[in-house]
């Protein structure tokens, strides 16, 4: 579900001067004010640490990092 246009995008008041930021969370929207910040998101099992870049605005933070994992047949033996 979106979040109404009224409210304007979600952003966290931490201290945005040093070059990391700590622990995102998903649903937090990319602006201009931290692009070329670093940052790790909770995949559900681990971090991920994503770097924004200026193609990401606009965009929720949860969208670059993925939840599941991709699958993979398991491969057959061959019988003697």
């Amino acid at each position: 579900m979106k979040r109404s246009r009224w409210k304007g995008p979600f952003i966290n008041n931490n201290n945005k001067s040093s070059n990391k930021l700590p622990l995102l969370p998903r649903n937090f929207e990319i602006t201009s004010n931290v692009v070329g910040l670093t940052g790790n998101v909770y995949s559900g099992k681990k971090l991920v640490k994503i770097s924004l870049t200026d193609e990401m605005i606009g965009h929720k933070v949860g969208e670059f990092s993925p939840t599941r994992e991709k699958f993979v047949f398991k491969k057959k033996k061959k019988k003697a």
